[in-house]
Parts: C-alpha cells; structure tokens; sequence
C-alpha cells in the first residue's frame, strides 16, 4: 500500500555515493512509479557520472548553490529555482557538478522509473541495464 510521504532534505542522514571527486549524498525521497531523491554535492564534486537513459526521463531542481550540467550540446549554469529536464535519449546525456568553492550544491532529481532501463555512459562502451533484480553492466 503506497501512502503520502512528507521528508525534508536537512534533517534526513542520506548515504554517500561515488569516489574522490565524484561523490555524492543521497537521500531517497520516494521510489515507485517515479523515483525522486535529494542530492547534496560537496565543493568541487559531481553526482554520478556523465550518462544518458533509453527508458527514464530526469528532472533535476535546484535547491540551493549552483550547478554546472554536461549536456551534449555544452554546459549549462544553473542556479537555486532552476530545472532542467533530460529526455530518455542520447540528446538527454548529463553529469552535474558543484563549481562552486564553498558552498554545497543540494537539489531534487526526480523522474520515471521504467525497468528495465538501459544506462548508457556518453562517450565509452560502458553502460548498465537496471532491473527488478539489480544493476548489470554492460560493455557496447
């Protein structure tokens, strides 16, 4: 039985995620039809890597600090009440990353949750299918 979930990013303990400058704290929000998660990024940091989804659409909105996203079209500068939406194709790749040298970037990415999904890491033949039983990688 799903039911109304209320969190607030400040007060949850999250789990840290990736290695040296690509780590990142997150803190699941829900997980359903739609996964949705705050994310906080340390100075200097990026928050997964630099990827694009066949089945998922993304959206991230920025919280607080500032972000600086990869797309394949170039970077693009975001700020606190920004949103960017990334769709389910190569044209969706992105990585985000805190520019900043003090201040941490927190924001929500939320979007669907359709497995299987297949991941693919932009620019290498490395890539991931996520399903019901786990994450697989894959090379292209």
């Amino acid at each position: 039985m799903q039911e109304i979930i209320v969190k607030n990013y400040q007060k949850e303990a999250g789990q840290i995620q990736g290695e040296g400058t690509n780590t990142y704290n997150v803190k699941p929000i829900a997980n359903g039809k739609c996964n949705v998660n705050f994310v906080e990024v340390e100075p200097g940091n990026t928050a997964y890597g630099y990827h694009w989804h066949e089945e998922n659409e993304e959206v991230f909105y920025i919280i607080s600090g500032e972000a600086v996203v990869k797309t394949i079209d170039g970077d693009v500068k975001l700020r606190q009440g920004d949103a960017i939406y990334f769709p389910s194709n190569e044209k969706g790749s992105h990585v985000i990353s805190n520019p900043s040298k003090t201040e941490k970037l927190v924001y929500i990415d939320f979007g669907t949750a359709n497995l299987p999904d297949v991941v693919h890491f932009t620019g290498t033949n490395a890539g991931m299918v996520i399903s019901k039983t786990g994450i697989h990688n894959l090379e292209f």
